[in-house]
Order: C-alpha cells, then structure tokens, then sequence
C-alpha cells in the first residue's frame, strides 16, 4: 500500500465513530419518563369489581341399587376364567408312591436331618416308611412339599375349582403320636 492511502485508513475509522456516537447517546438517556407514567397508573383509583355470579345450586341424586352388581365390574364368568388363567396348573411330574393315598391316611413320623437339609419321614397305609424332601408330592391332590419342620409338613394341594382351572389349598401333615 501506499503512505497516502496509509493515512487515509486511521482518518476513516475516527469519522465513523464520530458518526456513530450520537446513536450511542441515545442510549444514556434515562427511562425517568417510564417511570413516571408507572407512577402516574398506580396512582389512580382502580375502578369497581363486577359482582361475582351466582352459584345455581343442584339437588343431589342418592344411588339407590347399592345391592345391585356394578356395571363397570367384569362378569361373573369373565373373573372365574381369569381366575382359571392366573392359578396353577399341577406340574406334568412322574407320580411317586405316596400319590397313591389319600393326604388323611399318610402320617408323619419324624425327621432326619436339621436346617435345610431335614427330610421327613412318612407312613403310609400299607405300614411303608418313605423319606421326603421339599418338592416332593403327597397325596392324591398333587401337594407339592413346601417345608419340613420338627412337628409337621408344610404342602400346597391344587385342587379342582369347578371352572376348569385350578386354586391352591394349603395343607400340613402332623406329627402322628401313635404308633
């Protein structure tokens, strides 16, 4: 570049800024004016409030049919299938020995073992003594062993519920005393 055109860039840039400060200015003014007129606003009197309307009032109505069955409730024959669905159905297991007896004729008596380990002992009718375990059945209602105690056998039977499913009853076997 030349030296003419040098000195004419520096003389440039203070004319824009000449230019360009009264708009900076305008800036600087305060916003007394806004103020004011915000003043002026809150200071006069509100004007009166439009009376609030009236509540009609409705006369209730008192559900008499309380004994009647709910509308919104399924149908007698939809829970009893949904009840079908949702239980058990008996495990398809090789059937043991003391399947055989009705859960009333077998009797407990004793254990071996202590803590998880304890396997019970059980009589049947025809005088036979058998070990059993959890998880293994008794009875002719597939009971399925669920604990073994010191007095007695903890088992769930799954029985027929008439709706062609099948519900869980809890049962136990005592500790028979007689020999």
């Amino acid at each position: 570049m030349s030296a003419m055109a040098m000195s004419y860039l520096p003389s440039r840039r203070w004319l824009l800024l000449i230019a360009l400060l009264p708009l900076l200015g305008g800036c600087l003014k305060g916003d007394a004016d806004l103020r004011k007129w915000v003043a002026d606003e809150k200071a006069l009197p509100g004007g009166p409030l439009p009376p609030l309307p009236v509540l009609k009032t409705f006369e209730t109505f008192e559900y008499k049919d309380q004994a009647r069955r709910d509308p919104f409730a399924p149908s007698l024959t939809e829970q009893k299938a949904e009840e079908a669905e949702k239980t058990a159905i008996p495990d398809p297991h090789p059937k043991e020995k003391l399947e055989e007896f009705a859960l009333d004729s077998l009797k407990m008596v004793g254990t071996i073992g202590t803590g998880p380990a304890t396997l019970g002992l059980i009589r049947d009718p025809e005088g036979t003594v058998s070990r059993v375990k959890p998880g293994n059945y008794l009875g002719q209602n597939n009971g399925k062993i669920k604990a073994i105690h010191a007095n007695n056998i903890e088992l769930v039977e799954l029985i027929s519920n008439g709706n062609g499913g099948w519900m869980e009853r809890p049962a136990t076997v005592e500790i028979s005393t007689a020999k």
